[in-house]
């Protein structure tokens, strides 16, 4: 159930009206000890199917082993447990009531500055820990980020760690004339790929996601045969290859984020590809939804005429936007902020959460400030479209902000 908040109401009152646990609502939602939700904030009510009471001796492996379930799905049911120990006469959930099932694919993207705990959280529910980012120079010499810890944990979770290669130096800002250099370039791309399956056989990772931004149109062609090539070597190493593609509305879409990609070539040769459905609501734009459902939905309806459904993945943006107002075009920058922290601040300044029936994703102003965020609302109406539209499944901007609500419905419809 998604409850939203109503004035007067309190956890106690919802949880009672439900069936369930005060303290569950409290953590699955993250709302601080001695504090109650914010009016308008939306609430997921998980009620249980089955519950097991702890027993002495008993541990994670002998209760899952008891209920015929897997380790890490009980720890899904409680992520609590990756971090505190079971207590004797502690009631842990087996199953939920109600709970769907359709097979997604699920990719969450990371820095190597990620906290451990919003890491290991997020590593319960994901299928490719993509590490972001390996760079690379102009010669086709590999620029490696400090991976350690992401590969460590990412084996730890048995989930597979992705190389993420974008084209930067400093592996910060994006450049256009690194791309037109290595797309045309057989030499520089030669090396570029031997040193990049070189230490993906060394370091264990079992793919490649290529996150190419502001391609130039006459490159549109050279990157496609790049990508081509590159796809080929991995497969023939034993590795994946994911393209992250601007979200195009239509062939012929001018801009620089949009001509030198091609949907459909690019569809062909990947394994899969990633739509970058989000950034509508941006640091210097003016205030509104990051990922707005209507635009969302014409990108996914290109991208579906042109590419395989199964090899699609929907980019889910976990992260929202605070604005000074008034907006000043040209002059005006909105800071990043996390999904929880969003909640947080209209706690602080005594403001109603709304949502908007066009964007389906919540707002709120505050004093000279208007703010956009994703909440379980918004997150479920993007779930509704991967699984209406039979795609591969999801990919996460990015994890570095804990979401635990997120997490738990993502178990509840999909895992």
């Amino acid at each position: 159930m998604i409850h939203t908040f109503k004035r007067n109401e309190t956890v106690s009152s919802i949880a009672a009206y439900y069936g369930v646990s005060a303290s569950r609502i409290r953590y699955d939602n993250s709302i601080p000890i001695g504090a109650e939700p914010v009016e308008g904030q939306a609430l997921l009510v998980l009620i249980p199917e089955l519950v097991h009471r702890v027993e002495s001796g008993e541990t994670v492996s002998s209760i899952a082993n008891l209920y015929a379930i897997s380790e890490k799905q009980l720890v899904r049911n409680n992520p609590y447990l990756i971090s505190s120990p079971l207590n004797v006469g502690d009631y842990v959930v087996i199953s939920y009531r109600d709970k769907s099932y359709y097979p997604v694919h699920v990719t969450g993207y990371a820095y190597p500055n990620i906290s451990r705990n919003n890491l290991r959280e997020a590593l319960l529910y994901i299928d490719d820990l993509a590490i972001f980012s390996y760079g690379f120079t102009s010669d086709g010499a590999l620029i490696q980020p400090n991976d350690t810890r992401l590969l460590e944990e990412a084996v730890r979770f048995d989930v597979n760690p992705i190389l993420v290669l974008t084209p930067s130096t400093d592996l910060r800002a994006f450049s256009n004339e690194l791309i037109n250099n290595i797309v045309n370039n057989e030499a520089a791309q030669d090396r570029l790929l031997g040193e990049i399956t070189s230490v993906m056989d060394e370091k264990g990772y079992t793919g490649i996601d290529m996150d190419f931004e502001y391609i130039r149109g006459d490159n549109r062609d050279a990157y496609t045969a790049f990508i081509k090539k590159t796809a080929d070597m991995m497969r023939t190493n034993g590795f994946t290859t994911n393209v992250a593609l601007a979200p195009k509305t239509s062939a012929d879409q001018r801009g620089l984020l949009y001509e030198g990609i091609d949907y459909r070539a690019l569809g062909e040769v990947a394994d899969s590809v990633l739509l970058m459905t989000y950034e509508w609501g941006y640091t210097y734009g003016p205030p509104m939804a990051v990922a707005p459902i209507p635009q969302v939905t014409r990108v996914l309806e290109y991208a579906l005429s042109e590419i395989p459904a199964n090899k699609i993945d929907l980019g889910i943006p976990n992260y929202g936007y605070d604005w000074p107002l008034p907006f000043v075009k040209g002059q005006t920058k909105a800071r990043t902020i996390g999904n929880m922290q969003a909640v947080e601040i209209a706690r602080d300044n005594g403001a109603s959460i709304q949502f908007s029936d066009t964007s389906q994703a919540p707002f709120f102003t505050y004093p000279d400030h208007e703010v956009w965020f994703e909440d379980v609302r918004s997150i479920d109406r993007k779930f509704d479209l991967i699984e209406e539209n039979g795609l591969r499944g999801g990919g996460y901007w990015n994890l570095l902000r804990a979401f635990r609500p997120n997490w738990l419905l993502l178990n509840e419809r999909f895992l």
